[in-house]
């Protein structure tokens, strides 16, 4: 695994856009100089094997992966507590890219171990969308899920260095992407 130039790790609630953003900076920078991990990756595998569960079906936007989300969260959670790093380290496995965008970086823990491992090559970005917008995209409030530490872990204790608003619309987030890259391009 190769040293990464730049990791991105992105947060924001529930149907702000994490997952869009990122694949706006993968397809504006090249898949072959960025990729994109996600810490939820090798939770939901691990938590689908001690579970009997599909994993596939953990990874899409579906009533499936809902019917399981709090449980997961809490078995994670346990995961965390015994060790900080250890979604962490399974998501950076094999990347070779030069730019990592990690699209849902959810607590502080992680930040930290980020920042540990990677020192100066970290920014932290931050997606943000009104609650309106949010429900335009079928967000709706579930206690115990938007109100648990993988929903709100980041609103506070992290001064983020850019915060991106992706509120619909696509000229001012294409001038934010923009700025973004423009500077990741000046650190390759």
């Amino acid at each position: 695994m190769a040293a990464p130039r730049a990791v991105l790790l992105l947060s924001g609630k529930r149907k702000s856009g994490k997952d869009f953003v990122a694949e706006e900076l993968r397809s504006r920078l090249g898949p072959d100089v960025c990729t994109i991990l996600r810490l939820s990756g090798p939770l939901k595998e691990q938590y689908a094997k001690e579970h009997g569960l599909d994993f596939q079906r953990l990874l899409d936007a579906s009533t499936y992966k809902e019917m399981f989300r709090q449980d997961m969260i809490r078995w994670g959670e346990e995961k965390r507590r015994a060790d900080p790093g250890f979604f962490c380290r399974a998501a950076v496995e094999g990347a070779l890219q030069p730019v990592w965008v990690v699209s849902d970086t959810r607590r502080l823990s992680d930040v930290e171990w980020f920042q540990d491992a990677y020192g100066d090559v970290v920014q932290t970005v931050r997606v943000v969308a009104t609650e309106e917008t949010r429900k335009r995209r079928n967000w709706v409030f579930v206690t115990g899920v938007d109100d648990a530490e993988s929903e709100c872990g980041l609103d506070q204790g992290v001064a983020f260095d850019w915060v991106i608003t992706n509120d619909g619309d696509k000229v001012a987030l294409g001038k934010q992407l923009e700025m973004l890259v423009q500077s990741l391009h000046r650190n390759l």
